[in-house]
């Protein structure tokens, strides 16, 4: 690890342990930090297929979008990251913390039965702090799109009509052949980001979520307390952060650019912007 590196390391490690010092008082109130990303462009999107719960990775252009994404979430505090279990998602969670200032390392949690959790311990605690445990959850997965999987989104348009398919996209309660309804999906990925996530905001702990456009949007709705009708015309950009501050109990919306071009992705509160200024004030004078 460069000199740099390291003391980017050691700060992050100051500034989101639970007895920080008395200079990153003002950052350490109630408040935490909750990022959402969708997963860069898969090789299903470029080809404009119904892609749902089918395991594909990412383009060349995802890779990128995913490795954009850490840049702009470089000195961000980050405690813990969840994904869903296909693999766009955690590519782009990966590539995205490759990014990261702290330079840890992520590292997936195997939970799947006794002996899976037995083989991935760590047993040394200094490699424990230098990690990012990451937490992959099926309940997060995309809308499973039944019938459509695989096919072309235009072709199936012509075949069934554009208005029957833009209700089985678009519509709350219908599902598409043998699919999800976006209510179903919904059910499944706010009851995890209830009882799994929201518990570690509430601790303090800042999270990042690496998911989908559905899954996503259903989480969305929650924290924003959208209606069906607004839920369903929410468009989220691939390879895009948009960044929440989990505050005396309530989520407050802080930014979500429609491209990765825009300068300004977030509006910080003040002691995110004082935590940001700070570790790259003490990284600068480390040059």
């Amino acid at each position: 690890m460069t000199g740099t590196a390291n003391h980017c390391s050691a700060l992050c490690d100051t500034l989101t342990s639970s007895t920080p010092t008395d200079s990153y008082e003002p950052f350490r109130t109630n408040e935490s930090t909750l990022i959402i990303v969708r997963h860069g462009e898969s090789m299903w999107n470029e080809k404009n297929l119904f892609t749902g719960c089918v395991d594909v990775p990412l383009t060349k252009k995802g890779v990128e979008e995913a490795i954009e994404a850490g840049k702009r979430l470089s000195t961000m505090p980050l405690d813990i990251v969840y994904t869903s279990a296909l693999v766009r998602s955690q590519m782009t969670a990966m590539l995205t913390l490759t990014q990261h200032c702290c330079q840890k390392v992520p590292i997936i949690i195997h939970k799947e039965n006794e002996e899976a959790e037995i083989w991935s311990q760590i047993y040394s605690e200094d490699t424990k702090n230098q990690s990012i445990p990451v937490v992959k959850a099926w309940q997060l997965n995309e809308r499973m799109y039944g019938d459509l999987q695989g096919l072309n989104k235009q072709e199936t348009a012509e075949v069934f009509g554009k208005e029957q398919v833009l209700r089985w996209r678009r519509t709350y309660e219908v599902r598409p052949p043998n699919g999800e309804s976006l209510e179903m999906c919904l059910q499944r990925a706010v009851t995890y980001f209830k009882e799994n996530i929201e518990p570690q905001l509430m601790a303090g702990k800042h999270v990042m979520v690496v998911a989908h456009a559905n899954s996503l949007r259903s989480i969305i709705m929650y924290l924003d307390n959208l209606s069906p009708q607004e839920v369903i015309n929410l468009e989220l950009s691939t390879g895009v952060p948009m960044l929440y501050i989990y505050k005396d109990g309530k989520f407050i919306r802080r930014g979500s650019p429609p491209g990765t071009k825009e300068a300004g992705v977030y509006a910080y509160t003040w002691n995110l912007a004082l935590y940001k200024d700070l570790m790259l004030q003490r990284m600068l004078t480390k040059l």
